[in-house]
């Protein structure tokens, strides 16, 4: 079975929602890439999640919050734009926060889900994830899988240790 296959099982995507997400952005040249969970993905062993966090440049955010709008479902957080399509389980997130700004102009693309996608830099993902850690208002389990998203990273790329806040460390050894 294709990991694309498989993916559209698990989110039960039978609104073609991702490909039709994917194709609006391209074909409105807007700049992303994959960051979150499924970034980590692209650089470790893949674990199954329905969510796809998204990154796109500044510029963009208010012109995608226009086209998402016209096509699904969307709800505005303070830091993102929550993405939906009645007859799939998939959860996007759009990230709004200006601190991912820069991530899709190093973005490399590389497959996910079977697709080929920009995907954050590797470095990049890592600083996400360390903020998505740190952030207190974020439910604890919510963080407890940042860290294990941490942790895949580090056992793939040992030389980003050296990137990681030695309280974040003596959380994972």
């Amino acid at each position: 079975m294709h990991a694309l296959t498989f993916w559209k099982l698990i989110t039960m995507d039978q609104a073609d929602f991702l490909e039709r997400l994917i194709d609006l952005l391209d074909d409105n040249h807007i700049e992303y890439c994959v960051i979150g969970g499924q970034a980590v993905n692209a650089y470790a062993d893949p674990l199954v999640s329905l969510d796809l966090d998204l990154a796109v440049v500044t510029e963009h955010v208010d012109k995608v919050e226009q086209l998402m709008a016209d096509r699904f479902q969307v709800k505005r957080f303070p830091h993102s734009l929550n993405v939906y399509l009645p007859g799939s389980e998939l959860h996007v997130r759009i990230q709004t926060d200006l601190r991912y700004a820069d991530f899709p102009e190093r973005a490399v693309h590389r497959s996910i889900l079977g697709l080929d996608l920009p995907v954050a830099a590797l470095d990049d993902v890592l600083q996400g994830k360390l903020w998505a850690v740190q952030d207190s208002n974020r439910r604890p389990s919510k963080r407890q899988k940042d860290l294990a998203d941490i942790a895949r990273l580090l056992e793939n790329y040992p030389e980003l240790e050296q990137h990681v806040p030695e309280a974040i460390l003596a959380r994972l050894f």
